[in-house]
């Protein structure tokens, strides 16, 4: 039902499938990001449940509509491969091991997200929830804590448009469907972050609807380009996508909700984002 008014309303391009779900996540990006106007100051237990329920809707994605999906079309799109035989999951397993180390090299060249995450307000606020003053040094920070998250959002626009790629529909939407339901607390979290290092909160909502766009449709449309004009590509970029996911996923956003002694909370989160997401996949692939 959802699948069928979907390709009534935007056909069966994949390009625009792949256009339709960067869009929808960049939008959801950018809701969370600008939630930071009505949710001042949320409680760091709030928080880190909310983030690992980011966290599960990323793991269960990553195995149910990539990993375990790209598997199954090894043998259709990758020649000389058979279905059950032993080389079938190679090029998978070989995209998440790429994704891994792409991110792993990548974080090299930018800090850890989590660093300005537990950063304290500065003192000389005129009053809690205000803008605060922003040095060079400060605005140094955070113009790198925006590079580091822009880093971590380029695995959900890239999984996107793979999954619609892959001709999948139903299990893209599922996909789309996560990852933009993610992006609002993963968004908030990240603002009340950039505005704890001292950027203003209008400056900072404009900057992530920029960041937002320009990472995660682009990157959307390309996973969607790529793998319909290179179809043996599939599987790769498949596992790739998950494995830059996974990588977020454990040397991130787990440490980073277990700092502060709320590993029951983000446990609870992660097991809920899990179940949504396994239902949206089974509900949107039937």
């Amino acid at each position: 039902m959802v699948v069928d008014t979907f390709v009534d309303v935007f056909g069966t391009n994949p390009l625009v499938h792949g256009l339709v779900g960067g869009i929808f996540i960049a939008l959801l990006n950018v809701f969370g990001a600008a939630l930071i106007f009505v949710v001042r100051d949320p409680s760091q237990r709030a928080l880190d449940g909310a983030l690992g329920f980011a966290a599960g809707v990323m793991l269960a994605a990553s195995f149910t509509s990539l990993i375990v999906p790209g598997i199954e079309l090894t043998e259709v799109v990758v020649p000389g491969i058979e279905a059950t035989g032993f080389l079938q999951p190679v090029p998978v397993l070989a995209g998440v091991l790429l994704g891994t180390l792409f991110l792993d090299r990548a974080d090299m060249l930018v800090p850890h997200a989590h660093y300005l995450l537990t950063g304290e307000r500065r003192a000389d606020a005129a009053e809690p929830g205000d803008s605060l003053p922003v040095d060079d040094a400060r605005l140094a920070s955070v113009v790198l804590f925006v590079l580091a998250i822009t880093l971590h959002n380029m695995p959900e626009g890239l999984a996107v448009g793979v999954g619609f790629g892959s001709g999948r529909v139903g299990e893209a939407l599922a996909l789309m469907l996560a990852i933009g339901i993610q992006n609002i607390p993963e968004g908030l979290a990240v603002s009340i972050a950039a505005v704890n290092a001292g950027l203003d909160r209008r400056l900072y909502a404009a900057v992530a609807g920029v960041r937002a766009g320009v990472v995660e449709i682009p990157l959307a449309v390309f996973g969607a380009v790529a793998v319909t004009l290179a179809a043996p590509l599939l599987p790769y970029a498949m596992g790739f996508a998950a494995g830059a996911m996974l990588f977020v996923i454990s040397d991130e956003i787990v440490p980073e909700t277990h700092l502060r002694g709320n590993e029951r909370v983000a446990t609870l989160g992660t097991m809920v984002g899990i179940v949504v997401m396994l239902y949206l996949d089974v509900a949107l692939a039937a």
